[in-house]
C-alpha cells in the first residue's frame, strides 16, 4: 500500500502544479494544460480506487511547492515538465514493486500517460515535432528542452 500511496502523493502534487501554473498559459497550450490537469484528476481517482480495492486506505498528501508561481509561459511549462518527469519516474519505479497485477498495470498506464504528457510539454516549450519524440525508454530523467519558449517558439495558437 505504501507504494500506491507514494504514487498518489506524486499525482496529487502534479494536479496541484497544473492548477497553480496554468495562469501564464494562453491559447492552445492552456487548453492542453487543462486537459492534462483533468487527466491528473483521473489518475488520482484511479489510484484511490486501487488502494480501496486492495482493502487499504489512501494516506497521501501533495508535496508543498517551494518555488514562486511562474512569471511566464516558459517558467510554467518548464515546471510542469519537471513535475511530469518526476511522476513518470515514480510510476516506472513503482510498477515492478507492486505485488498484484491490477496495481502494476495501473502504474504502467500512469507511466505511459506521463510520457505522452512530456511530448506535449516539449512542443509547448518550443521543440519541433522531431524534437518532441520521446526516448525509446523514457526514464523520467530527461531534462526540459533547451529551446526557450520565447519569440522564436511556436505561437500558442499554432
Amino acid at each position: 500500500m505504501e507504494r500506491l500511496n507514494a504514487l498518489l502523493a506524486r499525482e496529487l502534487t502534479l494536479v496541484d502544479a497544473y492548477a497553480r501554473d496554468m495562469a501564464p498559459l494562453r491559447g492552445r497550450m492552456r487548453v492542453v494544460a487543462a486537459r492534462l490537469h483533468r487527466q491528473g484528476l483521473e489518475h488520482v481517482d484511479a489510484l484511490n480506487k486501487s488502494i480501496r480495492g486492495l482493502g487499504g486506505e489512501a494516506d497521501a498528501e501533495a508535496e508543498e511547492v517551494e518555488a514562486a508561481p511562474p512569471k511566464d509561459r516558459s517558467e510554467a511549462l518548464t515546471f510542469l515538465y519537471e513535475e511530469e518527469n518526476a511522476a513518470l519516474a515514480e510510476a516506472i519505479e513503482a510498477a515492478p514493486q507492486l505485488e498484484s497485477e491490477a496495481p502494476r498495470t495501473l502504474a504502467a498506464a500512469l507511466a505511459a500517460s506521463h510520457a505522452q504528457h512530456l511530448v506535449l510539454l516539449r512542443q509547448g516549450l518550443g521543440s519541433g515535432l522531431a524534437g518532441s519524440v520521446p526516448a525509446a525508454l523514457e526514464s523520467g530523467e530527461e531534462p526540459p528542452p533547451s529551446t526557450p519558449a520565447g519569440p522564436s517558439a511556436p505561437t500558442e495558437e499554432g
